[in-house]
């Protein structure tokens, strides 16, 4: 365990904490409520972006960007969302400041009122479609398959580093469609792309499935998501992907006239992604000695340390260490090799152990004697010496075998902690362990919110693979079609 770190066994909360920031992921900024993502932390947030953004433009989607204010007749124009999101909204009334009177600081210039109040935005939806009037008028305009990249807004009174900020970065999807097949085709597409990335990148299993109405999105008609599970038994909501009908197009009168020569309203779906991602990153493979990696998304893939005590030892080892460093780099292998003089090499070992480098070869005098080096992996913490000659070869399937383990220890952990659940009294003693809950709901919304309110479970998703099988209501006792997961969540 790393000096000082709780193990997740004593405090998983804390753990985590203390993880975020030891690794140098992000740290609490002076703005309350907000985070600061610090270099080693942007770096995977940005091999998270190129992989996603990657997908999106093969799926035929183009990026652009929209404003961050929306103004409040916008919000209030689709009912449904502007009541999910009003309370999460920072509002702008003003534009200007001025010197306080009594000479003490700035004040707010009463002459500087808005027209119209700003939203900072919590999502784009509204100026989106507001923008996309002007932008369909034909069929032969659609579809139009756009995503942006950004921030938003969510003011958040109890935050937590990456996994809920009052402010984040995101990714969000907004496309407009012809037909109701066709946007319902982009809203399974989309989630499709999500899974693939959490399962494929991430090395986290995921289910897919549909919201309960009472968890959709505000203003959509149905809410696709992905939903992992952590080491604590927790949910995460992994990534979401909005069907939105037409509701949109007719707050905002985006029309087009059809291949049959008729006017009709537009379909749209809407998807998002966020910087949370990286709290599951973190909870969902990390141990009691830090962060762990999978190597698809670490800066730094593999590191080199040289072990020695002399400056003549170091230049040997340099010597061997040079060649060895570019054929890693020509084998598209992130590298580092660590020859700085200010920390001993035991220091570097714990410190690239607690910021998850997956994998770490130490190289010292005896290593050269021998023609060997030392190979450690992150994922189980086994270490092996092996032919210096082969070392590339060796590390190039290792950090594929790092990446596929990782991912079966997770769905490992995920059945294990899944449990079928008959009666409400099983029920209550299971949710208390943890773990995802499969069980029959009657599909009211009453005893979705009774059992939220006696157990604080919720229905992540009625699972897209859930085989039909009549039962009775784990709560109510009345009939059920198929069973849905339920689970404590982030």
């Amino acid at each position: 365990m790393a000096k000082g770190l709780p193990t997740r066994a004593e405090n998983y909360s804390e753990w985590y904490n203390e993880i975020v920031k030891r690794a140098d992921l992000a740290e609490n900024s002076a703005v309350r409520g907000c985070m600061v993502i610090k270099p080693y932390g942007y770096a995977i947030w940005e091999k998270m972006q190129r992989a996603l953004d990657d997908m999106f433009k093969a799926t035929g989607h183009v990026n652009a960007y929209f404003p961050l204010f929306v103004p409040k007749s916008f919000l209030e124009k689709e009912e449904e969302h502007a009541e999910g999101f009003a309370k999460e909204c920072a509002v702008v009334t003003h534009y200007r400041l001025k010197a306080n009177p009594d000479g003490k600081g700035l004040i707010v210039d009463p002459e500087a009122k808005l027209e119209e109040e700003l939203i900072v935005r919590p999502t784009s939806e509204t100026v989106i479609w507001n923008t996309y009037k002007g932008w369909i008028q034909s069929w032969r305009d659609l579809p139009l398959l756009i995503n942006q990249w950004c921030n938003v807004v969510r003011w958040e009174m109890r935050t937590r580093l990456f996994l809920r900020t009052a402010e984040f970065l995101w990714q969000e999807g907004h496309t407009a469609h012809a037909t109701r097949d066709e946007a319902i085709e982009e809203t399974e597409r989309m989630l499709g792309v999500y899974a693939t990335f959490a399962e494929e990148w991430m090395a986290m299993p995921v289910i897919q499935g549909t919201k309960t109405p009472n968890e959709r999105f505000a203003g959509a008609e149905d809410t696709l998501c992905i939903e992992a599970m952590m080491q604590d038994g927790k949910a995460l909501q992994a990534g979401t992907s909005h069907f939105l009908a037409q509701n949109f197009a007719k707050s905002f009168d985006v029309k087009f006239v059809n291949k049959e020569n008729q006017l009709e309203y537009a379909w749209a779906t809407s998807w998002g992604l966020s910087t949370r991602m990286m709290g599951a990153l973190v909870m969902a493979h990390s141990d009691d000695k830090g962060l762990v990696l999978p190597p698809k998304l670490a800066p730094i893939q593999v590191v080199i340390v040289p072990i020695y005590k002399t400056p003549e030892e170091l230049a040997a080892i340099s010597a061997k260490v040079d060649p060895l460093f570019e054929e890693l780099k020509a084998a598209g292998i992130l590298v580092k090799y660590d020859d700085a003089d200010h920390q001993r090499s035991g220091w570097k070992f714990a410190e690239y152990e607690l910021r998850g480098v997956p994998v770490r070869l130490g190289l010292g005098s005896r290593d050269l004697e021998n023609g060997t080096i030392e190979v450690a992996r992150r994922d189980n913490l086994t270490k092996e010496s092996i032919a210096i000659d082969s070392v590339v070869e060796h590390v190039k399937a290792l950090l594929d075998e790092i990446q596929a383990n990782l991912y079966d220890r997770a769905l490992k952990f995920r059945e294990e902690n899944t449990h079928v659940v008959d009666n409400w009294e099983d029920f209550k003693a299971q949710i208390e362990k943890g773990g995802f809950i499969m069980a029959h709901w009657d599909g009211t919304s009453e005893t979705e919110e009774k059992i939220k309110e006696e157990t604080k479970a919720t229905i992540r998703c009625i699972p897209f693979n859930s085989a039909a099988e009549m039962g009775k209501c784990v709560y109510s006792g009345k009939d059920s079609a198929k069973r849905v997961v339920f689970a404590r969540a982030y």
